[in-house]
């Protein structure tokens, strides 16, 4: 369970996509310049029975976060940990199915100019298969690409806001000591699990929860900013105005 956790910040509105020319920020309103996308669950469906294969192949105890898991191990038992880790995955990999309306969100938001990043805990091996077998080739790069080889990874937002600084929304990558509510950045981060909420919350951005069975109490966390079905559904809430639902 995720638990609901008493926030308080600014309120969230992004303009309407397309953007007008000279449109800025006023009345609390931003204009958006990006969206970072967790990837499995997200870009691709879930294949959550990995955990489970995960946690049985390298002993973890369920309580445990499987990362902070294995980087608490000597080094040569991470070596090991890692190789059957990367197996499991390297086998899921060839299953992938491509989310519901992934290519027509990418293609509005290329026609619109609106960045896309990745911040994700797998590893480049099933990122790389995702975006060369599921994504065509008119589509514009995602960059960058977060995997698992940044740290902390999520739920820490140190992955987000080193997007955001190569985007040139924040003058630093460093995660700041003020209240995320605080300072509320012109991005989305769109995800499908408690690890992408934080994360995003965390960053200052506006957080989208894909919804997913299993995860209902995610759509009531006080972090999740707007909950969708699939995909392509943010396209209308862009030419609308993106904005919190609280």
């Amino acid at each position: 369970m995720s638990g609901n956790i008493a926030v308080t910040r600014q309120r969230h509105r992004f303009a309407p996509v397309p953007h007008r020319e000279n449109a800025a920020k006023e009345d609390g309103i931003m204009k958006l310049k990006g969206i970072v996308f967790d990837m499995d669950g997200t870009l691709c469906e879930p294949q959550n029975y990995m955990f489970g294969q995960m946690r049985e192949a390298v002993g973890i105890p369920k309580e445990s976060d499987i990362l902070d898991y294995i980087h608490g191990l000597t080094d040569s038992e991470q070596e090991v940990a890692f190789s059957k880790i990367k197996a499991i995955e390297s086998e899921a990999m060839a299953k992938q199915v491509p989310q519901a309306g992934l290519v027509t969100l990418m293609e509005y938001l290329d026609q619109h100019g609106i960045q896309k990043g990745i911040c994700t805990r797998n590893f480049d091996t099933p990122v790389a298969h995702l975006l060369s077998t599921h994504v065509p080739g008119h589509i514009d790069a995602f960059a960058p690409v977060i995997t698992r080889e940044f740290r902390p990874p999520k739920p820490s937002p140190a992955g987000i806001l080193h997007i955001a600084h190569a985007w040139g929304i924040t003058d630093t990558a460093t995660v700041p000591d003020s209240p995320p509510g605080d300072r509320p950045l012109p991005l989305v981060m769109v995800g499908d699990s408690i690890d992408d909420i934080a994360a995003g919350y965390d960053a200052g951005a506006l957080t989208v929860l894909l919804r997913s069975e299993g995860k209902e109490d995610l759509e009531e966390d006080e972090r999740t900013d707007v909950v969708i079905s699939r995909l392509d559904e943010l396209i209308g809430l862009l030419q609308n105005g993106l904005t919190m639902r609280r």
